[in-house]
């Protein structure tokens, strides 16, 4: 009977190579390099959202932008990688001031009263940035005059005159191509962006103007040189397509006399600087600008949403190269939220208030939400039947089934992380084991997800990530179902040492879900960790070592007491006490 099990130990080890697969060639290499190089490149972090502009309260794109790059970060801090994760408001602009003139209210006023509502809803929703920038900061400003000191110096800024179609709304200039026709909302026919829908008028004034049309080609040579400086993939081929056409020299002012809000050019009060140039240079003064900010700026990651591709894809690099400045090294870009198949509409009333629907669903839930359900290169649907269905399904029934089931006192009477016993689950098993070919399998799972997990954190692909420890969760409740240790009897030495390891074997298996989960879901994580008794100190990444015990080597949880917090570790949820949409203002400037 011993040479029957024989097959299974050799199927253990093949599927943990197999299941290697699961992450694409792309991202294993981009692993091999990380880990190769984390102790010369990768001990420093800095990963930023978009500035988020303040014409009006935040939505649920804003929060998923915040969401990306606070789960990244919180995973290289996982690594011991040193972070910086900086995000904040973009508050100068034609749409800032004519938002505060609506209001009645003085605009720096104005900008302060929404920042703090983006500052609320990102301290609520566990956004762990170590930085928040407002452009109307007196460092700032250093920083967007010397960058337009640098590029005036260099000849990349001239005065000239630009002649062409604008958007107010989007704060963008528009190529004959992308401008068609619509109506208003009196009816009147107007020129209206193809891309955002926003009505755009013709302008023609004297400004200065950067020479973009200069770096077209240094652009492509950045691309062709680095396949991941923009990800995903579909995204990079969109930005290579654009600069197949030349590209018109960029307006970086406005006269003074119809925008008055933002900051001056240096040398000539008469003229105020474009908005975007303004921006953008958020991220360096961040890093230090013009400071010391080596130290940061060249390992800086941006996550943006796909509507504000051109500006950090086109517009940013031409600036960096201008200024003399490195590259930031990927552009991680996502794409919308729309809701119940539609896009987010004052006027129609579906835009989601993330605020509240954190209140309803709980803060980890709406980060788990949004992280399951998000896919970068597509656009997602929300719907709140969806979020209770999921959250329901993984986090109360599967994740907090498991937990609660085997620390249960009925199952597990002295509260302890319980003893494995080799001899009912041998690495090569024998005649005398307990365990069966799906048990070596979901150990062959189990042990290989730190690989697989780590691969798609990497690639920032963390709804992937989720898939493949939700499978996992599944295998394990499936172990647990199977062998139904509260049918064992305690009193029979053979039947508890079997449900001692059954339980130890599980309770090993949370204690790595909850380890890899603690970036998406820090909450629940550490609700999870502190049950099972694991320690501050040994929640990084180097203690993901599953099982020690089975194969061969101590376990520092054997025999520990488990913690005393016995509320459940995600409640469910009921739709009735969901309340509708609430129509808010919205831009899709930074979405």
């Amino acid at each position: 009977m011993k040479n029957n099990y024989l097959p299974i130990a050799k199927a253990f080890r093949l599927v943990q190579k197999i299941q290697q697969s699961q992450c694409s060639l792309s991202v294993v290499r981009k692993q091999m390099r990380f880990s190769s190089n984390v102790s010369q490149n990768e001990k420093s972090f800095f990963i930023t959202t978009p500035i988020f502009y303040v014409n009006a309260s935040p939505h649920i794109g804003h929060l998923y932008s915040a969401v990306i790059a606070d789960c990244q970060s919180r995973y290289k801090q996982l690594r011991e990688v040193r972070t910086k994760f900086s995000t904040g408001t973009d508050e100068h602009g034609l749409k800032i001031q004519q938002a505060a003139e609506t209001a009645g209210e003085d605009p720096l006023l104005f900008c302060t009263n929404v920042s703090e509502k983006f500052r609320n809803l990102f301290n609520t929703c566990s956004i762990s940035y170590t930085d928040y920038i407002r452009t109307t900061e007196p460092r700032h400003r250093v920083a967007v005059e010397h960058v337009w000191s640098v590029l005036r110096d260099k000849g990349l800024i001239y005065k000239g005159s630009y002649e062409g179609w604008y958007s107010t709304q989007d704060e963008s200039f528009l190529t004959a191509s992308q401008v068609g026709d619509g109506v208003d909302s009196s009816g009147q026919n107007v020129k209206i962006s193809l891309e955002s829908g926003h009505k755009v008028e013709w302008m023609k004034e004297d400004n200065y103007m950067f020479r973009l049309s200069t770096f077209r080609h240094q652009l492509l040579d950045w691309l062709e040189a680095d396949r991941n400086a923009i990800r995903p993939e579909r995204f990079y081929q969109a930005v290579v397509q654009w600069l197949q056409d030349d590209l018109p020299d960029l307006s970086v002012s406005r006269q003074k006399s119809r925008l008055q809000w933002g900051i001056p050019v240096p040398g000539d009060p008469n003229q105020t600087i474009y908005v975007w140039l303004d921006a953008l240079v958020n991220y360096l003064t961040v890093a230090g600008y013009p400071g010391k900010h080596q130290q940061w700026w060249k390992f800086a990651h941006h996550v943006v949403g796909k509507d504000i591709l051109k500006f950090h894809a086109i517009y940013w690099p031409a600036f960096l190269l201008g200024a003399g400045l490195p590259l930031p090294q990927t552009i991680h870009v996502h794409s919308h939220w729309t809701v119940n198949g539609k896009k987010m509409s004052k006027s129609i009333g579906n835009v989601i208030d993330p605020l509240e629907r954190s209140n309803v669903f709980t803060t980890d839930g709406m980060r788990y939400f949004l992280l399951r359900q998000g896919v970068p290169d597509s656009d997602c649907d929300y719907k709140d039947d969806k979020v209770i269905k999921l959250l329901n399904a993984e986090l109360a029934d599967s994740l907090g089934g498991l937990l609660n089931r085997c620390t249960a006192p009925a199952l597990n009477p002295a509260q302890v992380y319980p003893v494995f016993y080799p001899n009912y689950f041998p690495f090569e098993p024998t005649e005398q084991s307990r365990a069966i070919s799906e048990d070596y399998h979901m150990l062959s799972a189990v042990g290989n997800l730190p690989s697989v997990v780590e691969c798609y954190y990497e690639d920032m692909h963390v709804y992937k990530a989720l898939e493949a420890i939700n499978a996992c969760v599944r295998q394990t409740n499936g172990f647990v179902q199977r062998h139904a240790p509260w049918k064992l009897s305690r009193q029979n030495i053979e039947e508890k040492h079997w449900q001692d390891t059954i339980i130890h074997v599980a309770l090993e298996c949370l204690r790595i879900y909850g380890l890899l989960l603690q970036p998406v879901v820090p909450q629940i994580s550490n609700k999870l960790l502190s049950k099972l008794g694991v320690k501050p100190n040994e929640r990084n990444w180097a203690a993901l070592n599953f099982l020690p015990r089975f194969h061969g080597m101590e376990c520092p949880f054997e025999g520990r007491i488990l913690g005393t917090d016995t509320d459940v570790l995600f409640n469910r949820l009921e739709r009735p006490s969901v309340k509708g949409p609430r129509p808010q203002k919205y831009t899709s400037k930074h979405a």
